[in-house]
């Protein structure tokens, strides 16, 4: 079935997105023009023993490797880019380097990263629009992800905008991540991907297309999109997690809501009452969970 399209079949469906996000606190961005292989820390050509040292490390200290590319367009420095980022709500940010070589990157600390720290990089404010492109990976990746972010690298938000490897839910593709603040977003085209990235630059998320937040469990991000959706909140900071907790496939996540007080969510994890190729590389069905919103109280 080599004619399979896992990002066609979800849409087919109607996969919800809500809480779908990879999750995701510390994120490291190499620039690396490829080509990146299936498995980026495993097949991209990058110096001797460097993608297993990237690998073990990523591993302990729960950090997120991507390789990230230009768009339609050279890099715009001399040596290799490389961004760490944290996702962390209002306290999110970004740091930058220019390295001379990807061998340099055995010099980032990724325990800091991975702890929330900074790594004495030059801060960088503007937000990162990283497209998954990664082909090799998923074909949706490639076939949806690139005209995304060829439109985004012709656009006004261009100098933001950076092809990434493997970002999670390849049947989501054309899949986009906004860092630092780890918002994941989903079944983009060109025309609502400039969308995201006119919101971006004006403090918003677009709920469309919003998957959820990388820096909150699944049922969290689902509980936190039920509330925007419910209120029509699209600001950055109108929804603030300040507990979650989870009890097998149960959420109870608190939030701080921009003009109604605080507000309780529990969320349920629905398993799929039938299975379905995920990927279009799958070589078996999976079931397709959902989050079902259970209660939303005051809890002020």
């Amino acid at each position: 079935m080599t004619d399979f399209r896992c990002a066609a079949a979800s849409r087919e469906r109607g996969d919800a997105l809500a809480g779908t996000a990879s999750t995701v606190r510390s994120y490291l961005l190499l620039e690396h023009a490829g080509p990146w292989g299936v498995d980026v820390l495993r097949d991209a050509r990058l110096p001797d023993g460097l993608g297993a040292h990237l690998r073990e490390l990523s591993g302990r200290h729960r950090v997120r490797v991507l390789l990230v590319r230009r768009s339609g367009r050279g890099a715009g420095d001399a040596g290799v880019r490389a961004f760490a980022c944290r996702a962390a709500g209002p306290d999110s940010w970004t740091e930058t380097t220019v390295l001379e070589g990807l061998e340099d990157a055995r010099d980032l600390d990724l325990g800091a990263l991975g702890a929330g720290r900074s790594l004495g990089l030059e801060p960088h404010d503007a937000p990162l629009l990283a497209v998954c492109t990664h082909g090799r990976h998923d074909a949706c990746c490639a076939e949806l992800g690139r005209p995304v972010a060829l439109a985004l690298a012709g656009g006004p938000h261009a100098e933001g905008v950076w092809e990434t490897s493997h970002v999670g839910g390849d049947r989501f593709a054309g899949n986009l991540v906004v860092l630092p603040r780890g918002l994941y977003y989903g079944g983009l085209d060109q025309e609502s991907a400039l969308a995201v990235a006119d919101a971006t630059a004006a403090g918003e998320v677009l709920l469309d297309h919003f998957r959820g937040r990388s820096d909150l469990p699944m049922g969290a991000q689902a509980a936190d999109v039920a509330i925007r959706r419910e209120l029509d909140l699209t600001g950055l900071d109108d929804v603030l997690a300040r507990s979650v907790r989870v009890e097998g496939d149960v959420t109870t996540a608190r939030f701080d809501v921009a003009g109604h007080g605080a507000r309780e969510v529990v969320v349920r994890r629905v398993p799929g009452e039938t299975t379905h190729r995920l990927t279009c590389s799958a070589r078996r069905d999976d079931p397709v969970p959902r989050h079902e919103v259970v209660e939303v109280r005051d809890a002020s």
